[in-house]
């Protein structure tokens, strides 16, 4: 594409930066469509957050900012608007400037989770889920999950204040059953979440004792590195249904794009996101679950 002085900048920041894929999505659609626009990743460090925020705001050419991890909690610190899922998971995944030049913060990640199990036909509604990790991606998914239904939900993280904050923030205001998981132990649950960063790493342990896995529970890890990540193979290999982060992304893309007021992009990624699974679902890892698509 040819990016001119006209073109709209739209960023990724996370840190690490490698594992993000969202600008694949973004720049073949963009393209797709024709759009003058492009997204480029930033690394940026946690003590860089609210300085590079700020700055690249005040840029007009600046069309949005979407975010991944480290940032999505402090992200919703700092802007001045939260929509109501970003104020209900306190985590931010999107940011874009109103026209009054207020910051506004939204949070999409649970309902692209969400939506990635039903795609799947994986239930959890009226089932209990342990989830690994409190921070802010695992947030928002705890929030669809108890705005979908599940019967309960059990949060582990190695910081306990912050799976402690999580499961009080849930339980005050679903009837959903939440609770703090003083380990990793997944056995008796239905549906088992890894939303930590843990496996982003070569050298990284599993984020659970896969052994200790129900035979029937359904196993998803978040990250977009490494898939299959070591948690998804050593499910697969003991028979369980397992679902990778990809979808969840992808799901949740057009929101992205509607969010930043790209409505033609974000029509045309719900009509077929067959080019962006193709980009980033590659068909030698799609028989790792049954689409219902």
């Amino acid at each position: 594409m040819m990016i001119t002085g006209k073109t709209g900048v739209f960023f990724m920041v996370a840190d690490p930066i490698d594992q993000v894929r969202t600008p694949e999505i973004f720049n073949q659609v963009f393209a797709r469509c024709g759009i003058d626009a492009v997204m480029v990743p930033l690394q940026v460090k946690r003590d860089h957050l609210v300085g590079t925020v700020r700055s690249v705001f005040e840029s007009p050419t600046t069309r949005g900012m979407v975010l991944s991890i480290p940032h999505k909690t402090a992200a919703a610190q700092l802007v001045d608007v939260l929509s109501a899922g970003a104020q209900i998971s306190n985590s931010v995944n999107a940011i874009r400037r109103n026209p009054d030049g207020k910051l506004e913060g939204a949070q999409f990640d649970g309902i692209g989770f969400a939506e990635s199990m039903d795609r799947y036909s994986m239930n959890y509604r009226g089932k209990s889920v342990l989830m690994i990790g409190a921070g802010g991606a695992a947030s928002a998914i705890a929030t669809a999950l108890a705005e979908g239904g599940a019967s309960s939900l059990a949060i582990f993280d190695v910081d306990s204040s912050k799976s402690a904050a999580l499961a009080q923030a849930v339980d005050q205001r679903y009837p959903m059953r939440t609770v703090v998981q003083e380990n990793n132990d997944p056995a008796g649950f239905d549906v088992v979440i890894n939303a930590s960063p843990v496996g982003l790493k070569d050298s990284d342990p599993l984020p659970v004792p896969v052994d200790r896995i129900n035979s029937n529970a359904h196993v998803c890890d978040i990250l977009m590195k490494n898939q299959p990540t070591p948690l998804l193979r050593a499910a697969m290999s003991k028979g369980n249904a397992v679902l990778p982060g990809f979808d969840m992304l992808i799901l949740q893309s057009p929101l992205f794009l509607e969010f930043f007021g790209v409505k033609e992009a974000a029509e045309q990624l719900r009509r077929d996101d067959s080019p962006a699974r193709d980009l980033l679902f590659p068909h030698e890892l799609r028989s790792m679950v049954k689409s219902v698509a």
